[in-house]
């Protein structure tokens, strides 16, 4: 196969596993559904607490005021809460609110036990091939 072709069958299978798991989750984790950007830059606050708004956007590779509509969508919602910067009283610093981390972990839970459920109906041998495909997807990962 040449890499051109697996490029594609990755991008194509990547792309397919995360809607299908997206939207299954969607429909049982509790409170409105979230779109992709605004679940992105919640995990982006969960890893880096008190992260800025253009620190944000570089991370999500988007626009500041693209980060800025979406952090106001989500303060809106409850989600996240901003925080003024003890150094810097014109910035502000992004938290999860309780309900913004209650969320995530139902949905990091739903979407682990959805795919757990999937890898027990393949055979050994498939989800043998998948494990030892990860350490090479996180090499490609590092790579792009």
């Amino acid at each position: 196969m040449t890499t051109t072709l697996l490029a594609e069958n990755l991008m194509t299978r990547t792309a397919g596993l995360r809607r299908v798991i997206r939207r299954t989750v969607r429909a049982t984790v509790a409170g409105e559904p979230l779109r992709g950007a605004q679940v992105e830059l919640l995990r982006t606050v969960e890893m880096r607490p008190g992260i800025g708004v253009a620190a944000a956007a570089r991370a999500l590779h988007m626009a500041g005021n693209s980060v800025s509509t979406l952090v106001n969508q989500l303060v809106d919602a409850g989600l996240l809460e901003r925080r003024v910067d003890p150094d810097d009283r014109r910035a502000a610093r992004l938290e999860l609110t309780e309900t913004a981390k209650a969320r995530l972990a139902n949905w990091r839970r739903a979407r682990t036990e959805l795919v757990s459920r999937a890898l027990d109906l393949l055979s050994e041998e498939d989800v043998r091939a998948l494990e030892a495909a990860v350490p090479a997807l996180d090499r490609l990962l590092e790579a792009l």
